[in-house]
């Protein structure tokens, strides 16, 4: 069990490394001048985040974030 144990806190040291630089990676979600009037402008891009590489980003970093929590999960049993 020691190496399994080994294997998996390498695999989470590479997930925590990532997951910090993919959400230093990731825009605000401000949107400067225009959220101070309150409004959300309706253009193409906004419609179509979720294709473009920023939502893959997003994608990826949920991915990571939800593998993260189960690593910590697995990690902190006795086992």
């Amino acid at each position: 069990m020691g190496v399994l144990r080994i294997i998996l806190t390498i695999i989470f040291i590479i997930d925590c490394i990532a997951l910090t630089a993919l959400v230093l990676m990731q825009e605000g979600k401000q949107q400067g001048l225009a959220s101070l009037g309150g409004g959300m402008t309706e253009t193409y891009w906004s419609k179509n985040k979720g294709r473009s590489m920023e939502g893959a980003v997003v994608k990826v970093t949920k991915a990571l974030a939800i593998g993260f929590i189960v690593l910590a999960i697995i990690l902190n049993l006795n086992f």
